[in-house]
């Protein structure tokens, strides 16, 4: 078979990984030809494709982002797309389309795949938001960047008797947040499942400075916002491309902390070192079980699915039934959060 392969949306740690796998099972064990397209569904619509042999996936295992390159792009939202990805698909004689992403790169699959073509999905997301997949490739090495970027301020934090606030990256969903802040010990973690109230915050901080602490750390996912009916007043500040705009919520939250309490405040923003880098092994080993599982499904005709993991299994789920939705942070992990204040 000639089967497809494309990453889509932002990168994360372990594609590379993700890719070697289809490549080294497709070829090696299947005997299919793996062709890949550069810059995600964009690469499918402009016929920008580049084959993969078992050479070009040497030594990519440990190396972070994509060697097929990736974009923000829907095919179906965009005037002739869809007509024009499916010429693409026919003129190069693809059987089957492996497609590695987040939500928008898996729903643009599942509208591809109701085109007709036969697709399989592998979640990739720092965000850890896919529905139906314990985890997805890139949030294991997410967080634990952001945890050990916690565990250096706790020391500049303490020495200098200051509230230190780390922004991390989590649109609707906090999941970087909760976890990195759980881990790291931070005090507060503030996370877009549940809008905070800046009194209350205020409260802490000062009861705590006050009675047994002189520094505190607040992590905070980008989505955060207040909850309405309270006194702070902020819209969630978005770029030109609906993105959120790395910095507003954690600098805006610097300002209120230091006027109502008084408390030298300064805030770390990770964003994109989140992203990039060598990916862990948790990432290469769930990107390569992903990949296995992806060309086995093309092989054995399953297709129109996802691959995901729930406990220590690889199963499919239809792409039907991941498309639009978001999972976010169950209540149980919040309470944790806030229990470890």
């Amino acid at each position: 078979m000639r089967v497809g392969l494309l990453t889509g949306g932002g990168d994360v740690p372990g594609l590379n990984a993700a890719i070697r796998a289809v490549v080294k099972r497709g070829e090696g064990e299947h005997g299919h030809s793996i062709i890949g397209f550069r810059n995600g569904w964009k690469g499918v619509v402009d016929g920008d494709v580049q084959p993969l042999t078992r050479r070009d996936i040497r030594n990519v295992l440990p190396t972070g982002g994509t060697l097929l390159g990736t974009a923000r792009y829907h095919p179906h939202a965009s005037d002739g797309g869809l007509d024009a990805a499916l010429a693409t698909l026919e003129a190069e004689r693809i059987e089957a389309l492996i497609c590695i992403g987040g939500d928008g790169t898996l729903n643009a699959a599942s509208k591809v795949a109701e085109a007709g073509v036969k697709v399989v999905g592998i979640p990739k997301t720092i965000d850890n938001d896919v529905w139906a997949t314990d985890a997805s490739i890139g949030f294991d090495t997410a967080v634990s960047i952001a945890t050990e970027a916690i565990d250096r301020i706790h020391t500049t934090a303490e020495s200098h008797n200051r509230v230190m606030i780390v922004e991390v990256m989590g649109r609707h969903a906090g999941w970087i947040a909760v976890t990195s802040g759980i881990a790291g010990g931070a005090e507060l973690v503030l996370a877009p499942e549940e809008p905070f109230d800046i009194n209350r915050i205020e409260k802490f901080l000062k009861h705590r400075h006050r009675a047994h602490a002189s520094f505190s750390i607040v992590v905070v996912a980008e989505g955060a916002v207040p909850a309405e009916g309270t006194t702070m007043h902020y819209e969630t500040q978005v770029g030109k491309f609906g993105e959120i705009v790395a910095g507003a919520i954690g600098e805006r939250l610097k300002v209120e902390i230091e006027q109502r309490t008084g408390f030298d405040t300064r805030v770390t923003v990770l964003g994109h070192t989140q992203r990039g880098g060598i990916p862990t092994a948790a990432d290469r080993i769930l990107a390569s079980r992903f990949g296995v599982a992806a060309i086995d499904a093309v092989t054995e005709g399953t297709t129109n699915v996802m691959t995901a993991i729930r406990g220590e299994e690889v199963v499919l789920v239809p792409l039907s039934e991941v498309a639009g939705k978001v999972k976010f942070v169950p209540q149980n992990l919040l309470t944790v959060a806030r229990a470890l204040a």
